[in-house]
């Protein structure tokens, strides 16, 4: 009984490290900072431009709103709400685009890529 669990207990550990003990160590591949950068940039750029045309819609919603308003006080002030954030969302939109280019731009000088 006691050879049995020994024969077992060899041959569990056998099992469960001999492949850590054959197996050649895993190294860090190289990266291309390079792709990584224009991948990131591209999503980016890619991002503003729908925010863009997302903005452009609400501008124009916001707009066909405050024509056909018919000088209902509430209509207009809904409208001029939509117009406000439509900009103010195109605004934020644009300035982290800028923001992500001078930080890549500083991190690429940084680390000389």
């Amino acid at each position: 009984m006691k050879n049995n669990k020994l024969i077992r207990a060899i041959i569990f550990w056998f099992a469960f490290m001999l492949p850590l003990i054959v197996s050649p160590p895993a190294l860090a591949a190289s990266s291309n900072m390079g792709q990584v950068d224009t991948f990131i940039r591209s999503i980016i750029t890619a991002l503003t431009g729908i925010s863009g045309l997302v903005a452009t819609g609400f501008f124009v919603l916001g707009g066909f709103k405050y024509i056909t308003s018919s000088g209902n006080p509430h209509n207009l002030e809904h409208a001029k709400r939509t117009i406000i954030f439509s900009a103010l969302g195109l605004a934020i939109a644009l300035a982290a685009f800028v923001l992500s280019n001078i930080v890549s731009t500083l991190a690429k000088t940084a680390f000389n890529g």
